[in-house]
């Protein structure tokens, strides 16, 4: 049987290099809910912050931007094996626009696309990512959510043809605002992994995550 020659060449879109999206991964916050402060605590041999560094990476992401505040000193110490960039948002207790509005702010001029992502969800694997950052690129879409369950979560991935609207998000309603406003650009992607819906805010969130993920109790104590 004779092929279809015209299945064998490949789709003009096909030949556009695509540049890997950026990320900004929020660690500036004082984990009050905690009672430990979540971006250093033990998860498996890493740390709650390097593995969320360590997936975004291996997830596709180019660039990886660290917001710290609270302990930032001891976050960069600990991420300094990693190729990462860090901003500080010296107000560890301003909304998360503000932090946004200060990872923003570092990243590269040629950055075309971001994941925004939450240091209290270490369990977000990479394949996850990767699959949201394929889903974006094939669908050309400007907003990109994952859903588990009919719940949306994190990390969402924004076009950065709204920078500009990121660097001066509504203090109270934050990114909620900025989807909102653009609902036809949204896309929500139903995922398998209900870490995405998942924060990580009492200790006892902590302690069931890990043991759900590794099947033990994290090693060490409270930091």
């Amino acid at each position: 049987m004779k092929k279809n020659r015209a299945s064998l060449i490949p789709h003009p879109a096909s030949l556009i290099p695509h540049p890997s999206p950026s990320a900004i991964l929020l660690a500036a916050g004082r984990s009050r809910r905690m009672g430990a402060f979540k971006p250093l605590l033990p998860f498996g041999e890493r740390t709650v912050a390097e593995t969320c560094v360590e997936n975004l990476l291996a997830g596709g992401v180019g660039e990886v931007v660290v917001v710290v505040g609270h302990r930032g000193d001891e976050v960069r110490r600990h991420l300094s094996r990693l190729p990462v960039k860090f901003a500080v948002n010296a107000d560890a207790g301003s909304e998360m626009g503000a932090s946004i509005a200060r990872g923003v702010e570092q990243l590269s001029p040629e950055a075309q696309a971001v994941f925004i992502a939450l240091v209290d969800q270490p369990a977000v694997s990479h394949a996850t990512i990767g699959l949201l950052n394929a889903v974006a690129r094939r669908t050309g879409r400007r907003l990109v959510v994952p859903e588990y369950e009919g719940r949306g979560g994190h990390p969402v991935w924004i076009d950065l043809s709204f920078r500009e609207e990121l660097m001066s998000l509504d203090p109270e309603r934050g990114l909620r605002a900025l989807f909102d406003a653009h609902r036809d650009e949204v896309l929500r992607v139903p995922v398998t992994s209900p870490y995405v819906a998942r924060d990580m805010d009492q200790w006892d969130d902590y302690l069931a995550l890990h043991r759900e993920v590794f099947g033990t109790e994290p090693k060490g104590s409270r930091q």
